[in-house]
């Protein structure tokens, strides 16, 4: 038995991902992108000069080292940008009063917000989360609260940019990164 010719594989067309419109798009757009996910301008300004970036795990890893040089004018202006995680709705209002009142006692000591990635945390888990690492972070000197905070900026970042990128196959998860800072921000409760 003979067969006819063999067809050429299929190939579906190439679909634009989120990476290659990151490394296309308009210096004005990106920079705003950036901004959104980093909160600091010099952060942003220096992932969007070294464009294009030939896969998530390389930006993810830029932005990762950028955030190492983050200068002390910098990871205030990242840490200013960042803003309470949404509690669950039935929090009662003493544990935002409790809350707020560790967010001044850290910013009293330190001189600047409080901030934690959360990542994976049950939402239900979150406030008490949140206040565990208050307390425990105000056991720290200045500066090595300096590098813990400016730790948890580079994991919230992360997250952030992954989640962009999140059709690149970067994150599984649909969950939104969620992270606390500053008592500033609303957050739902009773």
């Amino acid at each position: 038995m003979t067969r006819g010719p063999t067809l050429p594989a299929h190939r579906p067309p190439h679909l634009p991902t989120p990476l290659d419109a990151f490394n296309t798009a308009p210096d004005d757009e990106v920079g705003a992108l950036l901004l959104h996910c980093l909160r600091s301008l010099r952060w942003s300004r220096r992932l969007a000069d070294h464009r294009p970036y030939p896969d998530v795990e390389s930006l993810l890893a830029a932005a990762d080292e950028a955030a190492y040089d983050l200068s002390p004018a910098d990871l205030a202006e990242a840490l200013a940008g960042e803003s309470l995680p949404e509690l669950p709705e039935d929090t009662y209002s003493a544990a935002h009063t409790a809350l707020t009142a560790a967010h001044a006692a850290y910013e009293a000591k330190f001189g600047h917000v409080f901030v934690i990635y959360l990542g994976d945390t049950p939402l239900g888990e979150s406030l008490d989360r949140v206040l565990e690492g208050i307390r425990s972070r105000l056991t720290n000197d200045p500066e090595e609260e300096r590098v813990v905070a400016a730790d948890e900026l580079r994991r919230l970042a992360r997250e952030r940019l992954a989640t962009y990128l999140r059709g690149a196959g970067q994150r599984s998860s649909a969950a939104p990164p969620r992270g606390a800072t500053s008592p500033n921000g609303t957050a739902p409760g009773k």
